[in-house]
């Protein structure tokens, strides 16, 4: 009964487009103060103490600062052109250069949207050019924008290993095998869809060792920034919250003093933009957190975990719905938000099958992080078809076949651990 009303209550005031963070606190408190022998109202204010008081936690607006440093401070731009001078040469190149600069991103964004944005905005005008058409380059953007939620960085993997309580540095390195993985897989792709077009085939980028080497040294301040994120992380230097704040010193001074795209009149803009974004994700984690904590204690998990154990005895079936629930999912909700109320409610059934928390986080970010790329909800669609002006439908059939090579790398991750928990494993 609790269960029933808690969620119909959370989902009306969805409908009435109420932000997703003041409907998770209006309906544990509406549940807390209609329905009898549930908790006092007490424990909605103390959960929201104890939620907001997190060290992990902090490393989020950190890294959303930082994100957005780089981006501005002209970072994205010297990446794109280092990947270009790297593999612009190859047949179809300018597919790849878009992918792997996707990669580059990501290892110092942590967020795809703003990895879709930041390399969208260089490569698909430069793609068209050379005529690749508006909506493959689109779809190709907001496919590779994905692995900026699973290379690290990742917001998404801060925010699963604060909820479920795991080691954020573990989930950096389980997120960089999948991740290489997805780029592969899209760079494969893209070469099955241009194999007869010789327009595209013939448009390289004559290969240059002087020009690599230029184009090196103008982006490796951007290249230094993963190594001294992970490197500072695993060497024990530092916690993946300090690293936060190290990204942040570092991309400003870079962006400054190095390359010149920041200005101090710059900041006030770059700072109130990140604030806004953090206060949103903020306020979300903190409203979730008493909401968790109502979902725990009306046994919502353990239900949930007999209902679906009930269908099936088998450990692949039962990982195949929650796959299946998952994307639904993305398709519908945001994804930290995602991460958030489902972490409680499907973590516990996955370790009953033995699964470890670490891989699930992989399996959950994975499943979500595709949800960026498929309607109505996916923000990557909506940030690519502004940047090469093609509408949501076409760009929506645009990316099925990118789609699908999505959920075969989502079935071997979640069927082969190995693939994310070898790195791990090695800390």
């Amino acid at each position: 009964m609790l269960a029933t009303i808690l969620f119909l209550t959370l989902f009306s005031l969805l409908l009435f487009s109420v932000p997703i963070g003041i409907c998770l606190g209006l309906a544990t408190m509406i549940v807390m103060v209609f329905v009898d022998g549930t908790p006092p109202m007490v424990l909605l204010a103390r959960s929201v103490v104890t939620g907001a008081d997190s060290f992990p936690l902090i490393a989020v607006p950190l890294f959303i600062l930082a994100g957005d440093l780089m981006q501005h401070g002209g970072m994205s731009r010297r990446l794109v052109g280092f990947a270009n001078a790297l593999i612009g040469h190859i047949r179809g190149g300018l597919a790849y250069v878009n992918v792997l600069a996707c990669v580059f991103f990501a290892a110092i964004s942590g967020s795809s949207p703003a990895t879709v944005a930041a390399i969208g905005s260089n490569m698909i005008p430069e793609m068209e050019k050379v005529g690749y058409t508006r909506k493959f380059s689109g779809a190709l953007t907001a496919s590779s924008g994905m692995i900026g939620v699973m290379i690290p960085p990742s917001i998404p993997f801060i925010i699963y290993g604060v909820t479920a309580e795991v080691s954020i540095g573990k989930l950096f390195l389980a997120g960089v095998v999948p991740g290489i993985l997805f780029a592969l897989m899209f760079m494969f792709v893209a070469r099955i869809l241009l194999r007869n077009d010789d327009v595209v085939q013939q448009s390289t980028t004559p290969f240059s060792g002087p020009g690599v080497w230029q184009s090196f040294r103008a982006s490796i301040w951007a290249l230094l920034v993963p190594g001294i994120i992970l490197g500072g992380i695993y060497s024990g230097i530092f916690t993946p919250t300090e690293a936060g704040a190290v990204a942040v010193v570092y991309s400003a001074l870079i962006g400054i003093f190095v390359y010149g795209d920041i200005t101090l009149k710059d900041l006030p803009e770059i700072l109130a933009g990140s604030a806004k974004t953090s206060g949103t994700i903020l306020v979300l984690v903190i409203m979730a957190t008493a909401f968790g904590r109502l979902i725990t204690l009306a046994r919502i998990p353990t239900e949930l975990a007999t209902t679906i154990t009930s269908l099936s005895d088998n450990p692949i079936i039962i990982l195949l719905l929650i796959n299946l629930l998952l994307l639904v999912i993305g398709m519908f909700m945001e994804t930290i938000s995602s991460i958030i109320i489902m972490t409680p409610i499907l973590l516990p059934v996955a370790t009953a099958l033995g699964v470890d928390p670490i891989l699930f986080g992989v399996i959950l970010t994975v499943n979500l992080a595709i949800g960026f790329c498929t309607p109505p909800l996916g923000v990557n669609l909506f940030v690519a078809s502004s940047i090469s002006k093609v509408s949501i439908e076409n760009l929506s059939k645009a990316i099925l076949p990118f789609f699908i090579g999505m959920l075969i790398l989502l079935m071997l991750i979640t069927y082969v651990p190995a693939i994310s928990l070898a790195l791990p494993s090695l800390w």
